[in-house]
């Protein structure tokens, strides 16, 4: 039995391209680039590194990853890992790093449709000192982590504006 299974996050390189194999399947291919920050040990200065993949996407998700994702997307994609070996205009031989993806999951936010026409104004007259300051922004406070915590208890949920 064997497993071959690769998980990488980083940004569209460029726009996905869609296509069609000689049975009528759509395939879309873009590239995704990976940076990799080190520090150089001995003059301190740290170097960025970027390793460049190639994905294909097949199916269903292809036409879909055709439809929402664009250059500079940061995106997670899961799939399956190949090396494929070319020679390049120069004559010299390359490697191509190929990822047969499984799973695509675009990581940039999207907009919530109740919060189109929010303009960052207060929703009601004293609401965002009521729920613990900052109001509601649909992006989430502070930590980073979603926005919201769960109330301690049932007390606290006599305190929300709505």
């Amino acid at each position: 039995m064997a497993f071959c299974k690769v998980m990488i996050i980083g940004n569209l390189g460029r726009d996905p391209e869609m296509r069609y194999t000689p049975t009528g399947k759509p395939v879309t291919q873009f590239s995704v680039a990976v940076n990799q920050s080190t520090k150089n040990q001995q003059t301190g200065e740290w170097i960025e590194e970027t390793d460049w993949f190639r994905v294909s996407v097949f199916g269903d998700r292809a036409e879909r990853a055709a439809e929402q994702l664009r250059k500079g997307n940061r995106v997670f994609v899961e799939g399956r890992f190949r090396t494929r070996e070319f020679e390049g205009q120069d004559g010299q031989k390359r490697t191509s790093l190929d990822v047969t993806a499984d799973n695509v999951i675009s990581l940039e936010k999207r907009p919530r449709e109740d919060d189109a026409g929010f303009t960052g104004a207060p929703v009601a007259a004293g609401a965002a000192s009521a729920a613990g300051g900052g109001g509601f922004s649909g992006g989430g406070g502070g930590g980073g982590g979603g926005g919201s915590r769960p109330p301690a208890d049932d007390t606290d949920l006599d305190d929300l504006p709505f």
